[in-house]
């Protein structure tokens, strides 16, 4: 859900700057909402500057004529680079794949319907939170085996689904909280024989050792593992094959959302300028449109306080290789 302090900026700019003293009261007021201390005056001072700097940010776009809005949030008193040195975390790899890898078969798939929403149908778990560890291509890993899970099942492994932290912690081809690759990820899984629950295997947002004592969820062990993208950053999925992926099920995906249109995203389609340098690992959940505008609607780990209660729709359709923010790019899913 929103929060007050969030509410507070939605659609409160003006064209008139904000005084230093209101400055200061929004400031204090976000300190309060998300629970936020600076260590002496120095930095409060300088986190009081990076804050006054975001807040212009966002007045600025949601004055102008767009389709999607921004507001403040938890990450405030970040600049643009140290967001996305916090808050992503999807490593590709130098040189293609060494991997074994199954392509999409387009042909065979059934036809893609009009709109999907996967969390309405009960395939995707709540809205999980990274925190500051860079372990998006985890919690896109466990989100894209959720799907699945649910799929063959008709339920999931359990309320929170499957173990981010086994992942960080056991994972020894990934990186933990350095950053990761979902499909990486997926082959670990296979050779683990399977995954344990976030309930029996906790998330800690570090490193941490790996703890051998969790149960793996019995048929949680993947078959293989699906790229909708043939070769990522060369061949893109096409949207057609993208969307008939998705309607079979959730799919993990690979963005670029290191840009201030993420960091304050808060309602509507985006479709401004994101780039297609992939550095962050998220599911994609569904599609449809929104106002008349297509979108990929995406669950996010940044939790349930950014965005739409976690979530961000993209613009679908996009003349561009790679679509939308790279959304295109680098998509997979295991199969179970």
């Amino acid at each position: 859900m929103k929060t007050a302090c969030a509410l507070a900026f939605l659609g409160a700019a003006s064209a008139a700057p904000r005084t230093h003293n209101e400055i200061e009261k929004l400031f204090s007021e976000w300190q309060t909402e998300f629970a936020t201390e600076f260590k002496g005056a120095t930095e409060y001072l300088h986190r009081l500057a990076i804050f006054a700097e975001n807040v212009e940010r966002i007045d600025t776009h949601n004055m102008g004529n767009h389709s999607y809005t921004m507001e403040m949030n938890q990450f405030g008193h970040l600049t643009g680079d140290e967001f996305k040195a916090q808050y992503t975390g999807m490593k590709m790899p130098a040189t293609d794949y060494t991997l074994p890898r199954v392509a999409f078969n387009a042909e065979a798939a059934a036809d893609a319907a009009d709109s999907v929403d996967w969390v309405a149908k009960g395939a995707v778990t709540p809205v999980k939170n990274q925190g500051t560890c860079g372990s998006c291509w985890s919690f896109s890993t466990t989100g894209g085996l959720e799907g699945a899970y649910y799929l063959k099942n008709g339920k999931m492994p359990s309320k929170k689904g499957f173990s981010e932290q086994q992942l960080v912690s056991c994972d020894n081809v990934d990186s933990g909280c350095n950053g990761g690759l979902m499909d990486n990820a997926f082959k670990w899984i296979m050779k683990n024989g399977g995954l344990c629950t976030e309930e029996d295997y906790p998330y800690q947002g570090t490193a941490g050792s790996c703890k051998s004592s969790c149960t793996k969820v019995e048929g949680s062990t993947p078959t293989g593992f699906v790229d909708v993208s043939p070769v990522p950053q060369s061949t893109p999925a096409t949207e057609k094959n993208m969307e008939k992926a998705v309607s079979q099920q959730p799919i993990s995906v690979a963005i670029e959302a290191d840009q201030s249109a993420f960091q304050f995203y808060s309602s509507g389609v985006m479709d401004g300028t994101c780039g297609t340098s992939l550095d962050h690992g998220v599911l994609v959940v569904g599609y449809g449109a929104d106002g008349g505008k297509d979108y990929w609607k995406i669950k996010n780990s940044w939790g349930e306080t950014w965005g739409v209660d976690g979530y961000i729709k993209i613009a679908k359709g996009k003349s561009q290789k790679g679509g939308q923010c790279g959304v295109l790019l680098a998509a997979s899913h295991p199969t179970l």
